[in-house]
């Protein structure tokens, strides 16, 4: 299978209730939060996502510049319990940052990283730009990526 990318009116029914699926499986259940996930702007945001066999197995959203933050954003990174390790999370923000770049070219790229990720999001190219916060009442912080150096 590959990577899929759709608008919020792209999405099946199906699709959208796999992407909520998984969304609350992970950052609300397993990861013990309590957070608006639905917070209306999945319907200006690009979905990408990667099933196998039925199963959604990575997702994240693209915001647009403009739409939450000044530049462009991936938000909602996630890879399913069993397919983490793999690399799929890696491929997911590669992918990711070249959409952004074809879509709006040199756009700098903002995220909200939990902080234990920091280190994997550095390794593409995102520098860290706030101290560490607590937000959805998990460690946080945020980071920019400005291009490949």
């Amino acid at each position: 299978m590959s990577w899929k990318i759709q608008t919020y009116d792209e999405l099946t029914t199906e699709e959208l209730y796999k992407i909520i699926q998984l969304r609350v499986n992970v950052f609300i259940v397993e990861q013990q939060t309590c957070y608006e996930d639905l917070d209306n702007h999945d319907q200006n945001s690009i979905h990408i996502s990667y099933v196998e066999n039925g199963k959604l197995c990575a997702y994240s959203r693209i915001l647009p510049p403009g739409e939450k933050f000044e530049m462009a954003s991936i938000g909602r990174v996630i890879t399913s319990q069993e397919m983490r390790g793999t690399g799929l999370g890696k491929e997911m923000i590669q992918f990711a940052l070249d959409i952004i770049e074809q879509r709006w070219p040199g756009s700098a790229v903002f995220i909200q990283a939990q902080e234990y990720l920091k280190k994997f999001y550095g390794s593409f190219g995102f520098e860290q730009v706030s101290e560490p916060y607590i937000y959805d009442s998990l460690p946080h912080l945020d980071m920019l990526y400005q291009g490949k150096k």
